[in-house]
């Protein structure tokens, strides 16, 4: 997911995590929509005591990543050669549901795979949607997130 927004604000530290509306516990329900505690699901990705197996799992990952405000991850997460510098989030934006639509390759065979996706999220309040074609590839053995394509 590389959703950016276009307001203008002052850069942040790529370390930098703000609270998210939302506070996710490790008992907490997956923000991925799997239906796995936080702890048990996307958190163990983000500790970095468990790896993606697959695209559509890193996919998942990085969404929830974006809910609970790790760029730290998102950084690790992306492909070096399209790594912005920072991660900036919008502080009136909230992610709200993912929506899985259509996965091509990316298993444990692979070394490419696609996941078609619908984000949904608040902005000030305003419900909106981001559709995406995410392309991921393998680097240094870990499934990483490389371009995206809007759909619409």
């Amino acid at each position: 997911m590389s959703r950016r927004s276009t307001r203008p604000r002052q850069p942040s530290a790529a370390s930098t995590r703000t609270a998210p509306a939302t506070t996710i516990t490790a008992a907490s329900p997956c923000p991925c929509g799997l239906l796995a505690t936080y702890a048990d699901c996307c958190g163990r990705l983000h500790a970095g005591t468990a790896a993606a197996p697959t695209c559509e799992a890193l996919m998942r990952s990085r969404y929830a990543a974006f809910v609970v405000q790790d760029a730290g991850y998102l950084l690790r997460t992306w492909h070096p050669d399209t790594r912005p510098p920072v991660v900036d989030f919008d502080p009136g934006m909230r992610w709200v549901r993912l929506e899985i639509l259509e996965t091509t390759d990316g298993s444990a065979f692979h070394t490419t795979g696609t996941v078609t996706f619908r984000a949904h999220y608040t902005d000030q309040g305003r419900p909106d949607s981001l559709h995406e074609k995410s392309r991921f590839v393998r680097y240094e053995g870990a499934w990483v997130y490389a371009t995206a394509v809007f759909v619409d």
